[in-house]
């Protein structure tokens, strides 16, 4: 079966799955919440993991077959949850902290642009900051100052659940070009990244936190469980 074909079948596979587990008194509510003008079927995210993962799995599928079946997912979605499955491939074993992914990634972020998309990749970026920590830190520091909102917001949050491998002086200066930006989203992505950080040094959050003028919502959210 050759690249192509292949590819079209997985992502053929998964659109019918999706749709066969519709639920549209769940999709309703799922649109309202997310405030998305794509339509849900009302398939639970988890399940949505589970299935991408199934699919792809029993294909036995390349590298290149799952960047295809992503961008296809992605790029002509009719459903939300289709964008989810997308994102869930780039998770899977063989694509997680692929450097040629880079792109993929923010691709998705930026044309995504919420911050449902953004934040799930945001944990792909972190794979990338253990697999190449080099380009990856030099990546992160070029979307710490883009125009998009959400390219910002995936920077900040691109160390999420890193714990010991946090590169500190990366997440200060993703931080701090972004600390009086009044939008909601930067602010808490600020907060959240710090409030994660603080579960493996609540010493250096603390410390960061006094010596930066921070916005009051960062601020409460990163001191959130540190008393």
């Amino acid at each position: 079966m050759s690249s192509a074909s292949s590819t079209t079948t997985l992502a053929g596979e998964i659109r019918g799955q999706l749709t066969g587990r519709a639920d549209p008194g769940r999709a309703v509510g799922q649109q309202a919440y997310m405030k998305s003008a794509m339509p849900f079927l009302g398939v639970p995210r988890p399940e949505v993991r589970r299935l991408v993962h199934r699919a792809a799995t029993a294909r036995h599928t390349t590298l290149d077959d799952l960047v295809a079946t992503s961008m296809d997912l992605f790029d002509h979605a009719t459903w939300r949850e289709e964008r989810y499955a997308a994102i869930d491939l780039t998770g899977l074993p063989a694509a997680l902290g692929r450097w040629e992914l880079a792109g993929l990634h923010e691709h998705q972020a930026r044309t995504g642009a919420w911050w449902d998309y953004v934040d799930d990749i945001a944990h792909r970026v972190a794979a990338l900051h253990d697999a190449h920590p080099g380009p990856a830190a030099g990546r992160v520091r070029t979307w710490a100052r883009d125009d998009s909102l959400w390219i910002r917001r995936l920077a900040i949050l691109s160390q999420l659940q890193r714990g010991p491998r946090t590169d500190t002086g990366l997440l200060a200066e993703v931080v701090l070009p972004n600390a009086t930006d009044p939008e909601f989203f930067i602010r808490k992505a600020i907060g959240w990244a710090l409030r994660d950080y603080a579960r493996t040094d609540p010493a250096w959050v603390a410390a960061f936190v006094a010596s930066h003028d921070l916005s009051p919502l960062s601020r409460r959210e990163a001191l959130k469980h540190l008393g």
